[in-house]
């Protein structure tokens, strides 16, 4: 299993905008209908990736015990579905049902989104503050596919949930997700893909 970590983007950035089509229901969401929100976090996911595989569940209990709390929340597969189709627009649907994901999962098919945000590896995490400033990029937590032993927990994307929806910021001390790498189409690498 190749690891890609998080390129860890700047604290403090503000959302890129987006509008991108919901699979799932059809329509299209855009980052503002999103705006009311206290924090809105942001998460590149794929369905065939291990490591977002070893935490697809507790990440679909985490995002409605938090939905309840006032967090805005969508997911964003931007993986090249021609080489890859099992992050197919339809397979993607079928998964939120198969997680149950209370969040909507966008389809980014140009990439230009996953790019925007500087998205790496899935799963990658980006909250932001009511302000729509980058206060977290990192992991959901320790646990990985490759360390049966560490419980999935979420601690340290709940730790930061929990201060931003308090109005507090989230500790400094923040750990690149690693997973696998967005699946770029051909020519359409961005600076920090090997």
């Amino acid at each position: 299993m190749v690891r890609t970590p998080s390129t860890m983007a700047a604290l403090g950035t503000s959302a890129p905008d987006f509008s991108l089509p919901d699979p799932k229901t059809g329509g299209n969401v855009s980052l503002s209908d999103l705006d009311q929100a206290p924090a809105l976090l942001v998460a590149f996911l794929s369905n065939h990736c291990p490591f977002v595989k070893h935490i697809a569940d507790e990440l679909g209990d985490f995002s409605r015990e938090y939905a309840e709390k006032g967090l805005a929340m969508v997911g964003i597969c931007a993986n090249d579905v021609e080489n890859y189709p099992a992050d197919s627009p339809e397979k993607m649907a079928e998964e939120v049902d198969l997680r149950g994901y209370a969040f909507p999962y966008l389809h980014d098919d140009s990439q230009e989104v996953a790019k925007a945000f500087q998205a790496a590896c899935t799963p990658d995490f980006f909250l932001y503050d009511a302000d729509r400033k980058l206060v977290y990029r990192g992991q959901f937590d320790d646990a990985r596919p490759s360390l049966g032993d560490v419980p999935v927990t979420g601690a340290d994307l709940r730790a930061a949930c929990d201060a931003v929806l308090a109005g507090d910021r989230p500790s400094a001390g923040q750990r690149p997700s690693v997973g696998c790498n967005i699946k770029w189409k051909a020519g359409n690498n961005p600076a920090w893909f090997g």
